[in-house]
C-alpha cells in the first residue's frame, strides 16, 4: 500500500490552512497514495502556546464543516484521509481529536487524544479534555479504527511517548500506528539539547514499531510560530517519517520545509517480522499488574 504523510507550515488564516492541506492531499493522491495522514491541528496555528478563552471559538463539532470537507475530498479521490481537529463536544468540553474519512466519504471513526501535556508553550490541559478510557459501546479508548486500507492505530502527539498506548493499539489488532504531531524546539535551547530532543522523539516512535512489529506513520508540522504573548515561540522540527515493523526508515522529511512523504508499506511484513520476533507470544501478562499503578512505592 502506498501511504503519504503531509508536513505543512501553518498561518493565522484558517481557510488558507485548510485549502493548503487539501491541495497537498490532492498531490499525494496523484502520487498514488491510498492513505494520507495530516499533522496535528492542521486547520490553525498551534494555539496552545498561551491560555486564552477566546480560542475556544476555533473548535467545531464532529461531524461538522471540516469532516464534511475532508469527507468530500476522500470520496472524490477514493482515498482514506486522517485529519486532526479541535473538537467541541459540548459547551465547556473540548478535545484534540483525530478523524478518519473513508474512501466513500463517510466518517469511519474518531480518536480523542488520551495523554494531554502541560508544559511551557504547550498548555494543552487548558484546552483539551482527555479522551474517554471507555466508549459507550464498551470499546477501549485505545481502539483501532477499521478502514478499507486496514485497522488504523491512531494516536496523537504526546501519546507518542507512551509505550502502553502503542501496545494497547497493537493488542487490539492495529495494522499501522499513526501519529499526527505538533512538536518543536524552544529556539533558546542549545543546539545539542535540540538534537537530543529530536533524537529521543524519533527513537521512541521507531521503538513502538519494533516492539509491536508494526509500520509507523508520523506527521509533524514545520516552521516557526510566534507566541501571541511575546517574541518567543516554537520552531516546529518537522522530521516526519514512515518506518517499517523493524523500525527501518521508509521515508523521512527534513526539519524546515513542507513535504509530502510517499512510502510503500507492506502489511504482510508485520506477519513475517512477528514470526521471528514473537514479542506478543512471550509477554508475561501474569506479571504486569503493577502497570495500572501510578507508581510503585
Amino acid at each position: 500500500m502506498r501511504v503519504a504523510v503531509i508536513q505543512q507550515k501553518n498561518c493565522a488564516d484558517l481557510n488558507a490552512n485548510l485549502a493548503h492541506s487539501l491541495a497537498l492531499v490532492r498531490d499525494a493522491a496523484n502520487a498514488g497514495a491510498e492513505l494520507v495522514l495530516l499533522q496535528e491541528l492542521h486547520r490553525s496555528l498551534y494555539f496552545c502556546q498561551t491560555e486564552d478563552t477566546s480560542v475556544f471559538d476555533l473548535a467545531e463539532t464532529i461531524p461538522g464543516p471540516s469532516t464534511e470537507t475532508l469527507g468530500a475530498l476522500a470520496k472524490e479521490l477514493g482515498i482514506v484521509i486522517v485529519g486532526s481537529l479541535f473538537e467541541k463536544r459540548a459547551a465547556g468540553l473540548y478535545h484534540n481529536t483525530a478523524v478518519v474519512l473513508e474512501k466513500d466519504g463517510t466518517l469511519a471513526g474518531i480518536y480523542r487524544k488520551m495523554h494531554i501535556p502541560d508544559d511551557p508553550g504547550f498548555y494543552e490541559k487548558f484546552y483539551f479534555t482527555p479522551g474517554d478510557a471507555d466508549f459507550n459501546d464498551g470499546r477501549s479508548g485505545f481502539t483501532p479504527i477499521e478502514t478499507s486500507v486496514g485497522k488504523l492505530g491512531l494516536l496523537v502527539c504526546w501519546d507518542q511517548w507512551y509505550p502502553e498506548a502503542a501496545r494497547l493499539m497493537a493488542l487490539a489488532g492495529a495494522d499501522l500506528l499513526l501519529y499526527p504531531t505538533a512538536i518543536g524546539w524552544d529556539p533558546a535551547d542549545e543546539p545539542a539539547e535540540q538534537q537530543r530532543q529530536l533524537d529521543a522523539w524519533i527513537t521512541i516512535q521507531r521503538a513502538h514499531g519494533v516492539a509491536n512489529g508494526l509500520p509507523v506513520l508520523v506527521a509533524n508540522r514545520t516552521g516557526f510560530e510566534q507566541s501571541p504573548a511575546d517574541d518567543s515561540g516554537i520552531q516546529f522540527w518537522g522530521n516526519s517519517f514512515v518506518c517499517g515493523p523493524q523500525g527501518e526508515y521508509l521515508a523521512q522529511a527534513d526539519s524546515d520545509s513542507e513535504q509530502i512523504l510517499i512510502a510503500e508499506v507492506n502489511l504482510q511484513r508485520s506477519e513475517s517480522v512477528r514470526r521471528i520476533w514473537p514479542y506478543l507470544r512471550d509477554r508475561r501478562v501474569d506479571a504486569y499488574g503493577d502497570l495500572t499503578k501510578r507508581f510503585r512505592d
